[in-house]
């Protein structure tokens, strides 16, 4: 799942940025909100973590540019305007969840996991396939009820599989979902992860389609 983070504190968005990428999310910064609007259009993002105090304009406004171009890019806003009056303005304006300074990591954890199923098909934080569960509340998975041991990046491309069961995605969009902006990513850097879940897994759980893509078949 890759996640923008629109913020112009630059203390609180590495703390933000730090917190998301321990959770298992790619996650990318950007402090403008002009630099934002040219991103978002370029490559929108799956979720939108969006200031509305930004110095060069208003972050509804930013918010008024994705819901024009019809971005599926779910908008989480996070700010110190806490009035109802503005809670309200922000959610007609398209958001889809509003969360005020300070906030606690886990409700924006909790938020964010909210979203991730709106994207996906998986219904709730535990996501069961076949002897295979993933909780993404814990970040753990479970093979016929033994846990198994994945690297960080194993078990994102994982989650970004069973989230999307039966949808076909490509490299470079798991990449997307693996890689923030900076992060050195070798040619076969999805082939090699998809190479060593597959020795942990049940056969045949991840399916390749030739010249597309990866999935993980609807049982």
């Amino acid at each position: 799942m890759q996640l923008l983070l629109v913020e112009d504190d630059s203390l609180l968005a590495e703390g933000i940025v730090s917190a998301l990428k321990r959770a298992g999310f790619a996650v990318n910064w950007l402090a403008s909100g002009k630099a934002a609007c040219t991103h978002l259009v370029a490559e929108p993002p799956d979720i939108l973590l969006l200031d509305l105090g930004l110095p060069d304009m208003d972050g509804l406004d930013i918010l008024k540019i994705v819901r024009q171009k019809k971005l599926r890019t779910q908008v989480l806003i996070l700010t110190a305007r806490d009035s109802t009056t503005d809670k309200v303005a922000g959610l007609d304006l398209g958001a889809d969840d509003y969360l005020t300074k300070p906030f606690a990591l886990d409700e924006l954890l909790a938020r964010l996991r909210v979203l991730e199923r709106r994207l996906g098909t998986a219904s709730s934080s535990m996501i069961t396939l076949h002897d295979v569960a993933l909780n993404t509340a814990q970040h753990q998975v479970n093979l016929a009820g033994e846990p198994l041991n994945l690297s960080r990046r194993e078990y994102m491309l994982l989650k970004a599989l069973m989230e999307n069961v039966g949808v076909i995605q490509t490299r470079e969009s798991l990449e997307a979902k693996l890689y923030s902006w900076g992060d050195e990513v070798a040619s076969n850097a999805i082939e090699v992860h998809i190479h060593n879940l597959r020795k942990k897994l049940p056969a045949d759980f991840i399916r390749t389609i030739r010249g597309i893509g990866y999935m993980v078949p609807k049982p």
